[in-house]
């Protein structure tokens, strides 16, 4: 069954944005991706806990949560990624009743034939859990928490092994989440840092904030503190950045580029020039200060469809992410489609 099932799985890159779309009805399908998230940093994982029966009601909490077109993903205080009953059934293609019946099944003295092939997937995962979910107590009500190695081992067997009751939509997310993408995704889309990586670059990114927030001359804007929202999801997404991956400088010489060519300058003024500083571990503060072109504010509703139009969905962010040797394919796959809703849904 193993050589069948990797024979039918290809590798693809997607993100969790894309499995939502998925299973939520088009009409009802909301932009995601750019809402606020805040990043909680927990110690790593030490390792997993075997779920006891009375297990949530006083050692685990809800660290963070979100839903995303009714599918419910969070993170225990454990720094456990989870997945409501709903979005479990959603990405698994069957109503929530065949869930719960898993969970109620699962202590059986008799196993199912189901139970027991959903325990044999996670058995040869290296997992083993005493119950399907989690009962985590969350602000007056009673949350079902389904670890994502329990979600990816349920979705596993009715993508493959439910015989006639196999899936085709397990399938297909099967083959989009398999692995640690659906953790990874979780821990993406809820804010979580699981591991510290996302601190740093974010401590780089807030020392030149503090320095150059209020740099440029009243009336005028500048494209670093414009580019914030870019910066944010690049960090998001895993990118390191810091003095190797300066992304505004990017979008800042293709913005004068287009400045230049459509004479913007007659239409609302000339730019200026202002000091812009780098952190004293930036080797770029050796220069110290930077002179930078700041642009009229007049001209700030241009500047943000240019940033939209053009260099997010036209492509300029994906070349210059391509450029970068420093970060990862799968990480400016993210980021593009965090910045570019237009390129997820193919318009």
């Amino acid at each position: 069954m193993a050589d069948k099932k990797k024979d039918l799985i290809d590798p693809i890159d997607a993100t969790f944005d894309e499995v939502v779309g998925s299973v939520a009805p088009k009409a009802d399908r909301k932009e995601i991706g750019k809402m606020n998230r805040k990043i909680r940093h927990l110690a790593p994982i030490q390792g997993r806990k075997e779920i006891s029966p009375d297990q949530g009601s006083f050692d685990l909490g809800i660290e963070r949560e979100r839903d995303i077109e009714g599918i419910g993903m969070g993170v225990l205080s454990d720094g456990t990624p989870y997945l409501n009953q709903r979005g479990l059934s959603a990405l698994c293609g069957v109503q929530n009743a065949h869930i719960g019946t898993i969970s109620s099944q699962w202590s059986d003295e008799v196993e199912k034939p189901r139970i027991k092939a959903i325990k044999q997937i996670l058995e040869a995962a290296g997992h083993e859990f005493d119950r399907a979910h989690i009962e985590v107590p969350h602000k007056g009500v009673v949350h079902y928490c389904y670890p994502a190695e329990v979600c990816l081992a349920v979705l596993e067997y009715y993508a493959f092994d439910a015989g006639s009751n196999i899936q085709p939509e397990a399938r297909k997310n099967f083959r989009l989440l398999a692995g640690s993408k659906l953790r990874d995704m979780i821990y993406s889309q809820v804010g979580y840092d699981p591991t510290g990586s996302i601190a740093e670059p974010l401590r780089k990114w807030h020392e030149r904030i503090e320095l150059n927030h209020q740099s440029a001359p009243s009336g005028y804007f500048s494209i670093f503190n414009e580019a914030h929202t870019v910066i944010y999801e690049l960090i998001m997404a895993g990118a390191q950045i810091g003095e190797k991956m300066v992304p505004d400088i990017s979008i800042g010489q293709h913005w004068a580029k287009y400045w230049d060519a459509n004479d913007l300058g007659s239409r609302f003024g000339d730019r200026e020039k202002f000091p812009h500083r780098y952190p004293k571990d930036h080797p770029q503060a050796r220069s110290n200060p930077q002179i930078a072109n700041c642009y009229p504010l007049d001209a700030l509703g241009e500047y943000r469809r240019w940033l939209q139009d053009e260099y997010l969905d036209g492509g300029k962010f994906a070349g210059y992410l391509k450029g970068k040797k420093e970060i990862a394919p799968s990480v400016a796959q993210l980021a593009i489609d965090r910045l570019s809703p237009k390129l997820i849904e193919g318009e």
